[in-house]
């Protein structure tokens, strides 16, 4: 894919960097003179422009016409925002996505401005810290399809009711899927008869709705109050 980044500090270096290990074509857009010597030294020269990305002049000239996405992520909310929209409305990039830094400005940040996918980093942090004082030794993977689904690590709990029980016998989540089990190093294909033990780690696919559910099965046993 064609990439265009507006804003080179660190985030949009990594962002730069990551891309274009996995084969993609990036360019960096940033006004800032002494971070565009940074960024010529550490990303293809070809791949770094100098100027605001708020500018429709460079915008073309970085090609955006060509662009299949255009990732808006300076430390200011309102040039992320222009960016965005200009990408979008007058452009007419297909993806666009937009860094939040101040999360008071996250309703403006919504497809009616221009905004595909808004990154709101207090946000993101929040569940985050939600989700691992809620759920304890269950981690999440990834987020499938715009988070309504997880592919989700747990350790079963020696108390876990399904202890012993053969896969086929559990009665798992009905929106989840069994992936894997890790035992002391060895990938196990999860078959019907595998019995669980409590040194398993298993990966499950899992809806959003049912991640308590599972965690309520693989998890620690209910204390008897």
């Amino acid at each position: 894919m064609k990439v265009i980044i507006v804003g080179g500090a660190k985030v949009g270096t990594y962002l730069a960097q990551l891309l274009s290990q996995e084969g993609h074509q990036v360019k960096v857009i940033e006004i800032r003179a002494e971070e565009v010597e940074r960024l010529r030294r550490e990303l293809p020269a070809d791949g770094v422009i100098q100027g605001s990305g708020t500018d429709p002049n460079v915008l073309e000239s970085s090609g955006i016409h060509n662009a299949d996405v255009v990732a808006a992520v300076t430390g200011a909310d309102e040039v992320n925002l222009v960016v965005t929209t200009l990408a979008r409305f007058e452009f007419n990039v297909p993806r666009t996505i937009g860094r939040i830094n101040n999360p008071k400005n996250a309703w403006l940040f919504t497809p009616l401005m221009g905004v595909d996918v808004a990154v709101n980093q207090a946000d993101l942090m929040a569940r985050l810290i939600a989700e691992e004082m809620s759920l304890g030794d269950m981690l999440t993977l990834v987020k499938l399809r715009k988070g309504q689904f997880s592919l989700v690590e747990i350790k079963i709990d020696p108390t876990s009711p399904v202890i012993g029980k053969p896969v086929n016998e559990i009665t798992w989540p009905s929106q989840s899927v069994l992936v894997t089990v890790l035992r002391k190093g060895e990938l196990l294909i999860p078959h019907g008869e595998l019995r669980l033990q409590a040194v398993d780690e298993v990966l499950v696919v899992v809806h959003a709705d049912q991640v308590a559910d599972l965690y309520a099965l693989l998890g620690p046993a209910p204390k008897d109050m």
